[in-house]
């Protein structure tokens, strides 16, 4: 996909904003590189230094201008401290008008509510502004706060994909999660 437009900031209930990363975020990447699960999924390397999460956010700021999608840092509005990541991604966007959603909330803040805020903001914003028809995620089956802030957003289990990612070296299963454009029954706190 071509260049994206510039990414915006998006309001979320409960005082937080996704908006832009900035090199001030650095310790939060830093912090989920120390989380046992996020450099699993994720682009944030594991155990990372300062320069490591430097690199991570600089990666995340190009998004837009190489097409493949915006990826938001989830922060507090009060502060503008950095709680986490939800990116809006653009694979199957030209052909099909999907949008992949995936997102992590560092340790020290998870149990808020704060996932399912931010993937219904992102996931409103997806639909009403970007015009797509389908919004996605995908959950390894484990993950049960993360396919349970899916599902209180409105997002319905499609079902088990068998092998679907490779996750550390190995083949692993994941739920597929949606929302479609019809359903517009999207969280509202």
């Amino acid at each position: 996909m071509d260049e994206l437009g510039e990414q915006p900031t998006l309001t979320c209930p409960g005082n937080y904003i996704l908006r832009p990363f900035r090199f001030a975020d650095a310790e939060v990447v830093v912090a989920a590189g120390r989380d046992p699960h996020i450099p699993s999924i994720t682009t944030v390397e594991r155990d990372c230094s300062h320069d490591d999460a430097s690199a991570y956010i600089q990666r995340q700021r190009d998004r837009p201008t190489s097409g493949v999608g915006y990826s938001f840092a989830i922060a507090e509005e009060s502060t503008d401290r950095a709680v986490g990541q939800i990116g809006v991604w653009f694979r199957d966007y030209e052909e099909h008008r999907r949008i992949t959603l995936g997102y992590w909330v560092v340790q020290s803040e998870r149990g808020k509510g704060i996932a399912s805020l931010s993937l219904a903001a992102a996931t409103r914003w997806a639909l009403d502004d970007l015009d797509a028809i389908r919004c996605q995620a995908f959950v390894e089956p484990w993950n049960a706060g993360s396919w349970r802030a899916a599902e209180r957003v409105g997002y319905e289990r499609e079902g088990l994909l068998r092998r679907w990612q490779r996750i550390d070296g190995i083949w692993r299963d994941l739920f597929a999660y949606a929302i479609v454009r019809e359903q517009v029954q999207i969280f509202r706190p």
